[in-house]
């Protein structure tokens, strides 16, 4: 197995931006005098899914509900929460041993490059990917397959040549649907035992050298498979 790439999510992945999600959705209903439940508040899919959230929360307020103003302070305060976000745990040990080893670097994300790109710059991590695929550039989002095969066609690669890096069941579904080995590392909010299709499971990067998956990947790799 020759691996010469690392694609990876962004939202969750590199950086715990779905936690600040759901805390400026949290806060608005409490702007509000009102409490969201959690409960199913993450899709099932990548992009934008704020238009139903927008619509419950505009069914509890009521009639004195201005969408317009309840965006504009939500996307203020979730702003004001990213601004204080770190990469997550383990993931700057990860892409300096990239570099090391020679390793190409891009990210897949269904969301914006406005927002991913300025999320990554803050962070002094953009300069480190070759390759940046988003949402806006594809037909589909996550689990369709469209941005990783974006990802793969601006490196230049064939899939086996390359490993995915997910936070979440549909963006496994989606790098494997495009031919690629993924690794999860499950964001805060998601439900570990939805990832039994991953090649490798991780609770978070801080639980394995890159080194170390790397191997456990060839080995996986080697295994004659089942009939």
């Amino acid at each position: 197995m020759t691996i010469k790439a690392l694609i990876l999510d962004f939202d969750g992945l590199l950086m715990d931006t779905e936690t600040t999600l759901l805390e400026s959705w949290r806060w608005e209903w409490r702007r509000h005098g009102l409490q969201l439940d959690p409960i199913g508040f993450f899709a099932d899919h990548g992009g934008d899914a704020n238009e139903p959230r927008y619509s419950a929360l505009a069914a509890a307020v009521g009639p004195a509900y201005d969408r317009t103003s309840s965006h504009a302070l939500r996307m203020a305060h979730r702003a004001h929460l990213n601004s204080a976000l770190e990469p997550a745990p383990g993931i700057v040990g990860w892409l300096d041993r990239a570099a090391e080893l020679g390793l190409r670097l891009a990210v897949a994300s269904s969301s914006p490059i406005t927002h991913v790109g300025a999320m990554l710059e803050r962070a002094g991590l953009l300069a480190r990917f070759e390759v940046v695929a988003t949402g806006e550039e594809v037909a589909a989002h996550k689990p369709d397959p469209a941005v990783y095969l974006l990802a793969l066609d601006r490196l230049g690669l064939p899939a086996d040549q390359a490993i995915a890096f997910e936070d979440t069941p549909h963006g496994v579904a989606a790098a494997q649907a495009a031919g690629l080995r993924c690794v999860a590392v499950p964001n805060p909010h998601a439900d570990h035992a939805r990832f039994a299709a991953a090649d490798l499971l991780l609770p978070s990067a801080t639980d394995l050298s890159l080194d170390a998956l790397l191997a456990s990947l060839t080995r996986r790799a080697a295994r004659p498979r089942s009939a």
